[in-house]
């Protein structure tokens, strides 16, 4: 290992602290998102070799990064290219995949649509907006006043700040795309335009748009995804957002304080 990453609620999922028959598994080692260097192959995998630097995601059900060595899939593993560090490469693989899954795959967003993003701020929201704007979609974001700037630099076109203004003056969209939940989701079907689509990672939307889609996925690792993503990134076109970055030793007050800090906190190993 030399980059991990994590969620600010990973502590409080299920498969953190059991397996999946559900007996437990304690104690746990957190963090899945991984960026380090393969020191061991074991017979039958391909595409990978020792000595190559790789990123990507953990099993849920089974220990994570926060650790000097970890064992994955190497499925879940894609190369790192040159370009790119390790704790970016710690800061992408969740929140990449995350955002590319929830626009394109679940959301079927194509060039001309108008996309809602809630949460433009956070690790998966800057990547989504960032996405979504390659794409040529036109991106309204939304969050709380201080990551205002951050999205408009990440290439959003209109910034709600949700502790001010309300989203639903906003003219309807094609798509929105949900990481906060809560009331939030509640309200944003109103948003859809007939027959678009509302996309949350938080829950199951409780509302349909109106002759439309409302989808709740989690987000699957996807080697594929992950090299199209880490291209982009050392191409300059797709830029993780970095919050802060601690030392392994600090992993307990980087948990802690996940919560009051903009972006990904990643842990370097």
């Amino acid at each position: 290992m030399r980059a991990a990453s994590f969620v600010p609620d990973e502590l409080e999922w299920p498969g953190t602290w059991a397996d999946r028959t559900g007996r437990e598994r304690t104690p746990s080692i957190p963090a899945h998102e991984v960026a380090g260097v393969v020191s061991e192959v074991r017979y039958g995998t391909s595409g990978l070799a020792v000595g190559d630097r790789v990123f990507g995601l953990t099993d849920w059900h089974r220990d994570g990064a926060a650790a000097e060595y970890v064992a994955v899939e190497a499925r879940n593993l894609a190369p790192i290219p040159e370009e790119l560090g390790f704790v970016q490469a710690a800061a992408l693989p969740l929140a990449g995949l995350t955002a590319w899954q929830g626009l394109f795959v679940h959301g079927e967003l194509r060039p001309g649509q108008r996309v809602l993003i809630h949460g433009a701020g956070g690790g998966t929201g800057t990547l989504a907006v960032q996405l979504a704007r390659e794409a040529g979609a036109h991106v309204i974001a939304t969050g709380r006043g201080r990551a205002a700037e951050v999205a408009a630099e990440m290439g959003a076109k209109t910034f709600v700040d949700l502790e001010r203004e309300r989203f639903e003056d906003v003219e309807p969209v094609d798509l929105v795309f949900d990481t906060i939940g809560g009331e939030l989701l509640e309200r944003s079907a109103g948003n859809v335009k007939p027959g678009g689509t509302l996309v949350s990672i938080t829950a199951p939307p409780p509302v349909r748009p109106e002759g439309g889609r409302a989808v709740f996925f989690i987000v699957e690792p996807n080697r594929d995804q992950l090299t199209e993503l880490a291209r982009r990134a050392a191409a300059g076109l797709l830029r993780p957002h970095v919050g802060a970055v601690h030392p392994l030793a600090e992993a307990r007050e980087a948990f802690q304080g996940k919560r009051g800090v903009p972006g990904k906190v990643v842990l370097e190993i």
